[in-house]
């Protein structure tokens, strides 16, 4: 056996475990949260776009998967993937034109979008509760298995999370992926090989901004509410940590980094209310000594960097082995 599938085989077996070790809530938060920043990563660290509103499409995801769990009794998971449809149909008019622009410009009109979704949120308060958000949202039951327990909650969500993350790692790792890579390295030289960068774009933010509403669908059933937190900016703001802290353009760094961050925070807030300044501090100094976050520079030392995230021939892998979106 390889050390690769005992490497596989070790994180899914502390995967299933992890409710044994800490409380299942925080359990799945930490699996809803590895979903949300390996989605994120497929903007940032792939294809070198950097989101600020991310949030949007996340709460998107929460408030659907609420919506149709309350109003319109659609149980456990068929909740959550409406969620996730939810999120990447709302991620084809705002992303598609966010992508006309690149660098901090992407960036702020993506914060502008999502400040555009808290406000609606905010105000459409017969459909969202307004400030008072959803709340009675039920986990119900799978094949007649009670989700009442939060523990059964977290082995009914875990299959949903691994095939998302499976799913992240296929469309960096596919001929697509190489092709998100060329545009994040050279965007110019990438279209003068014939690919359409603004549709790789598009549809690299579609599935990205679907599997955070995937995300956010499997956190609001665990919580039982949803509120106007889910799409305030602060969440984009979480996840760009969390990406950073773990490492981007890593398998593992999104999971990594989504694991420090609510373990990190879960302690600290156990014994003081300014929690936020010691996190902070603790963040700024991990990425001072790990300047490619935990993850990317435990790689970096170990080895050579794996060849799909070597910056020089990205471009030159991209031809002709692309899937064709002309």
């Amino acid at each position: 056996m390889t050390a690769r599938r005992i490497g596989w085989i070790t994180l899914l077996a502390a995967g299933l475990a992890l409710p044994r070790v800490i409380y299942p809530v925080l359990a799945v938060d930490i699996l809803a949260w590895a979903l949300f920043a390996a989605a994120f990563d497929i903007l940032l660290g792939y294809t070198g776009l950097l989101s600020f509103g991310h949030a949007a499409f996340f709460g998107a995801g929460a408030y659907a998967a609420a919506l149709v769990a309350v109003r319109a009794g659609v149980p456990f998971p068929i909740n959550v993937i409406c969620g996730a449809a939810a999120a990447g149909l709302l991620a084809v008019p705002l992303m598609g034109l966010s992508i006309r622009r690149a660098g901090i410009s992407f960036a702020m009109i993506t914060l502008a979008f999502a400040q555009m979704v808290f406000y609606v949120v905010n105000v459409w308060r017969s459909l969202t509760g307004g400030e008072n958000g959803i709340t009675g949202i039920p986990r119900g039951s799978l094949f007649g298995w009670s989700l009442q327990s939060a523990t059964a909650y977290y082995y009914a969500a875990f299959p949903l999370a691994v095939l998302g993350l499976l799913l992240c790692w296929r469309i960096v790792g596919s001929p697509f992926g190489r092709v998100l890579l060329a545009i994040r390295e050279n965007e110019v030289r990438t279209e003068t090989l014939g690919y359409p960068v603004n549709r790789y774009k598009l549809v690299a933010t579609v599935l990205s901004c679907a599997l955070s509403g995937l995300a956010g669908g499997l956190w609001v059933i665990n919580h039982g509410f949803v509120a106007l937190d889910a799409v305030h900016w602060t969440t984009s703001g979480t996840v760009v940590v969390m990406v950073l802290l773990g490492g981007m353009a890593t398998r593992l760094g999104p999971l990594v980094g989504a694991a420090l961050v609510l373990l990190l925070r879960d302690f600290l807030s156990t014994w003081t209310d300014a929690w936020g300044i010691v996190t902070g501090a603790i963040f700024i100094a991990v990425i001072l000594v790990f300047r490619q976050g935990v993850v990317g520079t435990i790689e970096r030392r170990a080895g050579p960097r794996p060849p799909s995230a070597a910056s020089a021939p990205a471009v030159e892998r991209a031809e002709g082995s692309a899937l064709p979106l002309r």
